[in-house]
C-alpha cells in the first residue's frame, strides 16, 4: 500500500467513526494559511466591524501552523440543529413572550461539539499515536466558517453563515488541526447568486455587502452586550432576548429544513420562548436553573433581563408598568434601572409618567437620569 492509499484509508476510518458518534458532516482540508481571509480581517478591523468577542491575534486566526507544530490538515465537523419549535406557547397581551435564537435552543452546542471532537481526537490518536491535534468550537482561534468552507462542508452565504446542501445554515461547526497529511476535500462551488434577501431583511443593516458583517450593528451581537443598547437599535430588538435569526429564516436555502434528530438540541418551548415579566425578577439561581444549559447563559442574566425590558416596551405592555417601576426604584444595576425608565416612557400612560417624575427626584446616577429624561420625552411625544 502506498502512502496516498494509506492516508485515504485513514481518512475513511475517521469519516466512518464520525458518522458512528453522530457527527452529521465531516470535511478535510489543507492547513495552509488563510491569506485572503487575513486581508479581509485587516480591512474588517480598520472599518470597526469587529464584535470584540474574536481572537485578537489575526495571525493565529489565519495560520493553523501557529496552533499545531507542523500542521498539515484541518478536519471540519458540522452538526444540524432544529429550526422549528413544536407547539410553541402563545405570546399574548398580559402574557407576552421573548424568543431565544435557534442556536441557543437545547444544550449549549459548545459542550456537545467539544465532546464529539474529543472522541474524534481519541480515535485518531489510537490510529496514529504520534498525531498532534488541537480542537476548537466557536471560541477557538481559527474561523470556523473559513475552515468549513475550505473543507467542503458548505459555502459562506451573503448572511455570513455556512450554508450546507443538506441542512441549510442550521448547523454548528467545529474543527481539528492536525499534523497528519490527510487528503483534502473540494470546496463546494456554489453561492447566493443574485439573491440579496438576507441583506435587505437585516433589521439594522448589519450585512454591509455579500459576506461582510458589521458586528457593531448586528442584533445578535447587541443582545449580548452588557451596557445600554444604543438608542437607534432599541426599537429593532423586538422581542429577541438572545441572538437573531432573521438572515437565516429568510434564506431560500433554509426553506422547509428542520433537523431534530439530535435530542441534545431539542428545545424546551418554555425556555426558548419564555414569558417576559417573570424574567425581570429572576434570581441568579433561577437563571442558572432555567438557562444554564443553553449557550444564551454565557453573558449572565443582565443582558437577557435588559432585553426583556426592551421587549415589553416593544409590545407596549401596560401590565409591565408596576414591574418596571419596581426595577427603576430599587434594582442595583444602572443599565437595568435606565432601560426600565426608557421602557416606561415607550409604554406611556399616567402611571408611567408618575413613576418617571418621582424617580427623577431620587435617582443619582447620571446615565440613569439621562434615560429618565428620554422616557419623559417619549411620553410627551
Amino acid at each position: 500500500m502506498n502512502d496516498l492509499q494509506y492516508w485515504e484509508q485513514t481518512k475513511q476510518s475517521i469519516i466512518d467513526y464520525a458518522t458512528e458518534i453522530g457527527i452529521d458532516k465531516i470535511g478535510f482540508a489543507s492547513a495552509d494559511p488563510f491569506t485572503t481571509l487575513k486581508e479581509r480581517l485587516i480591512e474588517h478591523r480598520e472599518k470597526g466591524y469587529e464584535s470584540g468577542f474574536e481572537e485578537p491575534d489575526l495571525d493565529k486566526r489565519t495560520d493553523p501552523g501557529l496552533l499545531v507544530e507542523g500542521a498539515r490538515s484541518l478536519i471540519s465537523i458540522a452538526m444540524a440543529y432544529p429550526s422549528k419549535l413544536e407547539n410553541p406557547p402563545k405570546s399574548e397581551p398580559g402574557a407576552y413572550r421573548g424568543i431565544l435564537c435557534r442556536a441557543a435552543w437545547g444544550t449549549d452546542y459548545h459542550h456537545v461539539l467539544r465532546e464529539k471532537l474529543d472522541k474524534l481526537s481519541q480515535f485518531i490518536k489510537e490510529l496514529e499515536p504520534d498525531a498532534q491535534i488541537e480542537s476548537m468550537v466557536d471560541t477557538g482561534e481559527l474561523s470556523d466558517r473559513a475552515v468549513a468552507e475550505r473543507a467542503g462542508i458548505g459555502f459562506v452565504g451573503k448572511n455570513c453563515a455556512v450554508i450546507t446542501p443538506e441542512f441549510g445554515s442550521w448547523v454548528y461547526l467545529g474543527e481539528l488541526v492536525t499534523n497528519l497529511p490527510l487528503p483534502s476535500d473540494s470546496p463546494i462551488e456554489e453561492g447566493c447568486g443574485d439573491c440579496n434577501i438576507c441583506v435587505d431583511a437585516c433589521p439594522t443593516g448589519a450585512l454591509v455587502q455579500g459576506g461582510q458583517l458589521n458586528a457593531q450593528r448586528c442584533v445578535a451581537f447587541l443582545t449580548q452586550v452588557k451596557d445600554f443598547i444604543p438608542d437607534e437599535f432599541r426599537g429593532k430588538i423586538g422581542n429577541r432576548l438572545y441572538g437573531c435569526d432573521t438572515c437565516q429564516t429568510v434564506c431560500p436555502k433554509n426553506r422547509r429544513i428542520n433537523m431534530n434528530h439530535h435530542s441534545e438540541f431539542q428545545p424546551d418551548p418554555e425556555t426558548a420562548k419564555p414569558l417576559l415579566i417573570p424574567l425581570l425578577e429572576m434570581s441568579n439561581k433561577e437563571f442558572k436553573q432555567r438557562f444554564g444549559l443553553s449557550s444564551s447563559s454565557w453573558r449572565g442574566k443582565k443582558p437577557i433581563q435588559r432585553n426583556a425590558i426592551l421587549a415589553l416596551a416593544h409590545f407596549k405592555d401596560k401590565s409591565a408598568v408596576p414591574h418596571l417601576t419596581r426595577l427603576l426604584a430599587s434594582d442595583p444595576r444602572p443599565v437595568i434601572r435606565g432601560t426600565a425608565a426608557w421602557a416606561l416612557g415607550k409604554i406611556g400612560g399616567e402611571d408611567a409618567r408618575a413613576a418617571l417624575e418621582m424617580y427623577r427626584e431620587k435617582e443619582e446616577a447620571p446615565e440613569v437620569l439621562l434615560e429618565i429624561e428620554k422616557g419623559m420625552d417619549l411620553i410627551k411625544e
